[in-house]
């Protein structure tokens, strides 16, 4: 799995004109997923992600996470994370899983995610054409993936 994290002031997510997700402080995350990817790599990205210090403390000093910060969520599927670009112009998303293996393992890293924080996590929709609107704050953008763990 890969992620991209944004520390934002606010994020939506909007499908065919509806707003699905909305939040105020928080992080929108871009997730992809490879066929290789299991409940392993869920766990490992979410406890990541609950307890990254990346949100100001009272002295203006990352030294937040999600946990103790109040911050939202929402998580937002991603399978251009995985694009090749190696040949040509055109980039080829091969290496990104399929529906049928990618929406339980993007479902199961939200059910997770929320348990860790306690908490509702929003998303978008699985395959669908979203228009993704943030205020990145910072910028703080992080990518992880969870097969270098670095």
């Amino acid at each position: 799995m890969k992620i991209v994290i944004q520390r934002v002031s606010q994020a939506s997510v909007t499908i065919s004109g509806n707003k699905v997700a909305n939040i105020k402080n928080g992080l929108l995350i871009l997730l992809g997923i490879i066929p290789e990817d299991t409940q392993d790599d869920i766990n490992w990205l979410t406890n990541k992600i609950a307890n990254l210090r990346i949100f100001n403390d009272e002295n203006g000093v990352m030294n937040k996470s999600l946990l103790n910060s109040n911050g939202e969520v929402i998580v937002v599927s991603q399978f251009t994370l995985f694009a090749s670009t190696k040949k040509g112009n055109r980039p080829s998303y091969i290496k990104a899983a399929k529906p049928e293996v990618a929406i339980p393992l993007y479902q199961a890293f939200n059910k997770t995610l929320e348990t860790i924080l306690n908490k509702p996590v929003q998303t978008g929709e699985f395959g669908a054409d979203m228009k993704v609107e943030l205020l990145n704050d910072g910028p703080v953008t992080i990518i992880i993936d969870s097969k270098n763990r670095e």
